[in-house]
This record gives structure tokens, C-alpha cells and sequence, in this order.
């Protein structure tokens, strides 16, 4: 069986959704690429048979982690589309990363076998009244759950080796860096360290820091952020 076959008219008149998804803000600007391989999924919709019109790109989750679903707001309304009966297709480039929980890739999954809706990526089309689709799928999901703990599990590692050396980092406070070795001092940067003393001046000033922040607003002063 071909993966187009399992299109019917039925799908097709309904919506077609693109997942896009990165999981943290870094991945957003490095991994550019990968980025815009999801974004292309419209154009392989559009190959399947869906109008532009019926096409529906979903990226309110770009830099938020898969991890809980409940706190993503585009997860979230796939899940409410499904639940209307208006969605056909959810195009990912990896299915089974529509959630890093297993647990909110099954609920998914359970849904779209009872809206008749296919889950399509990469690899194929996944029609999940089929029964070896849904193994198929349940294994991939389970598959990413696992990865990502030992994903976790090296981070966390990695982090314990760093501090028994006496190299472990932390985000230092707005104001502070690290130098060339190694040691916390003032940031270089004037304008930065000018803006930091604005705004403890401006707090013993109001006394309070909705009053400071008050303040910088309405008078337009910015305060130094990272990205």
C-alpha cells in the first residue's frame, strides 16, 4: 500500500496542519534549516492533494520543549481542532516529536483514530485505524521519550564532572560576566553597568519594584537583557 493511498476525499476536505517545533530558543536560531525543512511540509501537503487555503501552519511552539503539552499553546490547538472533527492531516517532520511525552503522543494518537485524522511525516502516512500504523507510531513515541532521558541523564553528567572540577558556570545576575579567566567582575560594557545602577537607584527611589518598573516604562528606559 502506497502512503498517498491512505489520502481519501475525506481528509482532503478537511484541514491540513503543519506542526512546526523547536525546543528551546537556541535551537530557533541555530538550527535555521531544520526550521525551515518543517515549514516546506506545506508545500508536501499541497503535493498530497490539500488546497492553500485548507493548509494551516501551527508554530506557537517554536522554542518551547515537548516535554508537557499542556504548556504548549499550538499543541494545544491541534488538540482542539482534532476534537471538532476539522482537521484531515498533521504534518511533523518527525511524528513521534510531536511530543516528548508519551503520554501526549497516545492521547493524540487516540484522536486522530477517532476523527479519522492521518498523523504524516517524513518516513510515511500514518492511518491510525490501521493496527501495525499505531504499533508503528507507539513504538517511534516511545522511542523519543527514551532518547530524551538519556539526553537528560548526559546533561546531568556532564554538569557533576564540570562542578568537580571547579568549571561549572552559572547565568550570572544583568551587570556580571565571566573573564578570560574564568574569574565573576562588572561587565565591560558601560552602558550596561550605567543601566544596572539606573535601576537600583530608581528602586530606592519608588521603594518598590512595580514602581521601578513603572517608572522605566512610562519613561521609556530599556534595560539590558540576554538573548
Amino acid at each position: 500500500m502506497s502512503p498517498t493511498s491512505k489520502i481519501t476525499v475525506s481528509h482532503l476536505a478537511r484541514l491540513a496542519i503543519v506542526y512546526v517545533r523547536q525546543s528551546t530558543s537556541a535551537q530557533v536560531r541555530q538550527n535555521t534549516e531544520s526550521t525551515q525543512r518543517q515549514y516546506d511540509l506545506a508545500g508536501t501537503a499541497a503535493e498530497y492533494g490539500w488546497l492553500a487555503e485548507q493548509i494551516v501552519i501551527v508554530d506557537a511552539d517554536l522554542g518551547v520543549s515537548g516535554r508537557f503539552g499542556a504548556e504548549r499553546e499550538g499543541y494545544r490547538e491541534i488538540v482542539a481542532r482534532l476534537c471538532m472533527g476539522e482537521v484531515g492531516a498533521v504534518f511533523g517532520s518527525e511524528v513521534s516529536r510531536l511530543g516528548r511525552s508519551n503520554a501526549d503522543l497516545t492521547r493524540l494518537m487516540e484522536l486522530a483514530r477517532l476523527t479519522d485524522t492521518l498523523l504524516i511525516d517524513t518516513d510515511g502516512v500514518y492511518d491510525l485505524a490501521n493496527v501495525n500504523d499505531r504499533i508503528l507510531l507507539g513504538l517511534k513515541g516511545q522511542m523519543s521519550e527514551i532518547e530524551l532521558h538519556f539526553l537528560l541523564g548526559r546533561f546531568h553528567g556532564a554538569r557533576v564532572a564540570a562542578a568537580h572540577c571547579g568549571e561549572l558556570r552559572h547565568l550570572l545576575p544583568f551587570g556580571y560576566v565571566y573573564d578570560d579567566e574564568g574569574q565573576i567582575v562588572k561587565d565591560p560594557d558601560e552602558q550596561v553597568r550605567r543601566a544596572v545602577e539606573d535601576l537600583f537607584a530608581e528602586f530606592l527611589r519608588t521603594g518598590s519594584a512595580l514602581g521601578t518598573v513603572r517608572a522605566f516604562h512610562e519613561t521609556g528606559r530599556l534595560f539590558p537583557q540576554r538573548a
